[in-house]
């Protein structure tokens, strides 16, 4: 019961950081557009974006949420029944499911999800912190997967293979 709440209270803590960020964007950063971070390197800038990376699908709101919540539903499943003994695969589950969570939220009452950081140095979307939660969920969970290969490899030796 102690792992259910902990990955529970881990996921709210991630949804509820980023829809206060996005509230903030909301109310101090739509006013005056856009505000620099860091010179030439990162900047503020609010943008609704109705799609998902890079405004793909835009305009398909009911697609977005339904496959946004299949895909969610099963990254709860792996983490609530196939995560206990592997602590890198549970952060990056609890990464993906709050991240993913949090722009549901967006899609769901609003339509499009409140983007915010804009990065100079190279032409790129403009995300928010959802986003990079989802996105190093992904890799972590990658890397969890390659690790395990490698284990599995290992555990068999070179004349198995």
């Amino acid at each position: 019961m102690a792992f259910v709440i902990f990955n529970l209270l881990c996921v709210a803590a991630l949804v509820g950081l980023d829809q206060a960020i996005k509230f903030w964007a909301v109310s101090a950063l739509q006013p005056v557009g856009a505000m620099p971070l860091i010179p030439h390197v990162v900047e503020l800038r609010f943008v609704l974006n109705q799609g998902m990376a890079f405004s793909l699908l835009s305009g398909k709101q009911l697609f977005l949420i339904v496959a946004t919540s299949a895909a969610l539903l099963l990254v709860a499943y792996w983490l609530f029944f196939r995560s206990r003994n592997n602590r890198l695969q549970q952060a990056a589950l609890i990464l993906v499911l709050g991240g993913g969570i949090g722009n549901l939220i967006d899609r769901v009452l609003n339509g499009e999800v409140v983007d915010y950081i804009n990065l100079l140095f190279m032409r790129f979307a403009v995300f928010n912190f959802a986003d990079i939660c989802v996105c190093v969920g992904v890799a972590l969970w990658v890397l969890v997967i390659f690790l395990e290969e490698l284990h599995e490899n290992t555990k068999k030796g070179p004349k198995e293979q």
